[in-house]
């Protein structure tokens, strides 16, 4: 058995994991966590680690399961090949993904960090900018802003902030 890399449609990465896998391949989909700003507020989302990219592990002998229903599942654009030859992925690589993934120590990637530039684009106080200080709950973060002279902590909600590049 070996690796080999699918090629997806746009987004449906998941998808067509799913669908592969109730065909009976075996299929592996690493996953990066992310912090976003929706609808205000911080959310975690997961995401394809290698967007429009999943490993499949496929056998090469006659009493291997068929490749040809693959490329017409539904998510699926294609197996990635090298010419005609299907790209071959090394289990070593694989495995090590699976790992990390696994430890759980891969850390999530935050949308704002403590010490960030950042500048208020809504409310009240639209146009000033600040230093990011923490995540306040899941509809709230505090920014340190400077008023009247004096350091000062507000609470906004995460959708108000932008950052300063």
């Amino acid at each position: 058995m070996q690796w080999y890399l699918v090629h997806t449609k746009p987004r449906q990465e998941i998808c067509a994991q799913q669908n592969l896998e109730q065909q009976g391949y075996e299929c592996y989909l690493p996953l990066l966590h992310k912090e976003k700003v929706r609808r205000g507020a911080l959310t975690l989302s997961s995401e394809a680690l290698f967007p429009r990219y999943l490993f499949i592990r496929l056998g090469a002998g006659l009493t291997s399961k068929s490749w040809a229903p693959i490329r017409s599942t539904k998510g699926v654009s294609r197996l990635v090949t090298f010419g005609t030859e299907p790209a071959k992925i090394s289990n070593d690589l694989v495995l090590a993904l699976q790992a990390a993934q696994q430890s759980e120590t891969a850390p999530v990637e935050r949308a704002f960090t403590p010490g960030q530039r950042v500048q208020l684009v809504e409310g009240a106080l639209s146009g000033i900018e600040g230093i990011f200080l923490e995540a306040d709950g899941e509809r709230r973060v505090m920014v340190l802003i400077e008023m009247l002279s004096k350091p000062v902590s507000v609470a906004v909600a995460p959708g108000s902030l932008r950052k300063i590049l």
